[in-house]
């Protein structure tokens, strides 16, 4: 068990001997106290989803090494048509609705590093960002993530999937758009990872959001918008 899994102060002594800088992490505001922020509490959440994703390795197989890996929040789980989206490309998703960037860096011993995939993509940080944590905070707990993978996974390709500019969460938008600014420009210090910006090809000429992109719940990708997303991230997982 990670006991001192929200420590900053690791990612700062971690990211130090990599030669990077990490911007100062600012505190988050209080979250909802009807959802645990740290564990081993927090794994009332998810931990049926995690169970579930092991069930099916065992009945169907575990997926062989080398494939592209994607996990995160929602946005992930809702992305129905992966293979097709990526014909010929060996996807898995691990994706498990409502989660935040902490929670896949406290699972991936079970979820990504087990796969030992060639590149590992992650969408998170958006319900991160309404559950009141700062762009700071996101930024750290992304470093966190990408270091925890790196050290297992020396090799493998980590690609970011910028937050995205939700009609629902415009109010947000500030803060969405430093995260991805601080994280873009971290990953910019670092070897074989890419931010892969989906969040300014969402926007309309206006400068907000596009509707059609989002379903009724003005959250959630429609189609269109996982058309978007396979557009702009196609080129990064070229072999």
């Amino acid at each position: 068990m990670q006991t001192c899994f929200f420590r900053r102060t690791l990612v700062v002594l971690s990211v130090l001997t990599l030669g990077a800088t990490v911007p100062a992490l600012a505190q988050s505001t209080a979250p909802p106290k009807s959802e645990p922020q740290s564990y081993p509490e927090r794994t009332a959440l998810w931990e049926k989803a995690i169970v579930a994703f092991e069930t099916a390795d065992r009945e169907k197989g575990t997926p062989p090494p080398g494939g592209i890996l994607f996990v995160g929040s929602s946005s992930i789980v809702q992305w129905k048509t992966l293979a097709t989206d990526f014909p010929g490309l060996p996807t898995i998703n691990r994706g498990f609705g409502g989660s935040h960037i902490p929670d896949s860096t406290f699972y991936a011993a079970r979820i990504v590093l087990p796969y030992a995939p060639k590149t590992v993509v992650l969408y998170a940080g958006d319900n991160d960002i309404a559950a009141g944590h700062t762009s700071a905070q996101v930024t750290g707990d992304f470093q966190t993530f990408a270091l925890k993978i790196r050290s297992a996974l020396p090799e493998a390709k980590i690609l970011y999937l910028a937050i995205k500019p939700s009609p629902s969460r415009w109010k947000f938008q500030d803060r969405i758009q430093a995260a991805n600014k601080n994280i873009a420009d971290w990953i910019g210090t670092q070897k074989n990872m890419a931010f892969v910006d989906v969040h300014t090809p969402m926007l309309g000429e206006n400068g907000e959001p596009r509707p059609e992109l989002y379903v009724a719940d003005r959250l959630h990708l429609s189609p269109e918008g996982y058309k978007l997303w396979t557009q702009v991230l196609a080129p990064y997982l070229k072999p």
